[in-house]
């Protein structure tokens, strides 16, 4: 039995690297293979997805991950393109804002691949990755947010 891991864009799986050179070598129906995981992703279009390819013998089968929390918040905002930060600009550029229910959303959607044991935590792992994209939480720095959590001055309810 051998497994492939792969991060690949929901729904546009192809041939390319990094898939094709791991497919190429163990002599299956690539394409079929190729089609299978864009069926499986096709719900995640546009965000990276962790995809395990598990092979014995000549058949497969596929296991999709939930994409990367970065992904989700992007795919919230409607963000397409990838940001880029501004050369000789100092401080965190905002690509965007949530509400404490996107929070909750996103948090619900990963729980399970988290290692939180409360939703409460898992919130509190989202607003982090938003501090490191630049996204705002109800209008305010995701940093100061989770100060306010801390001090009870917020609440994600």
């Amino acid at each position: 039995m051998k497994t492939i891991n792969v991060m690949v864009e929901g729904g546009k799986a192809s041939l390319a690297p990094p898939l094709g050179p791991a497919l190429g070598p163990l002599g299956l129906d690539s394409n079929a293979i190729v089609k299978a995981i864009n069926d499986k992703t096709k719900a995640f279009n546009g965000m990276q997805v962790p995809v395990n390819i598990i092979i014995e013998g000549k058949s497969f089968e596929i296991e999709v991950g939930t994409p990367t929390t970065a992904s989700l918040i992007k795919n919230e905002l409607g963000l397409k393109e990838p940001v880029k930060e501004e050369p000789n600009v100092k401080g965190k550029k905002i690509i965007g804002n949530l509400t404490i229910q996107q929070v909750k959303k996103i948090a619900e959607m990963k729980f399970d691949s988290m290692l939180s044991k409360t939703l409460e935590s898992a919130e509190k792992q989202v607003i982090g990755t938003c501090a490191s994209l630049g996204v705002t939480i109800e209008g305010k720095p995701a940093k100061q947010f989770m100060k306010e959590l801390k001090e009870g001055k917020a609440r994600l309810t």
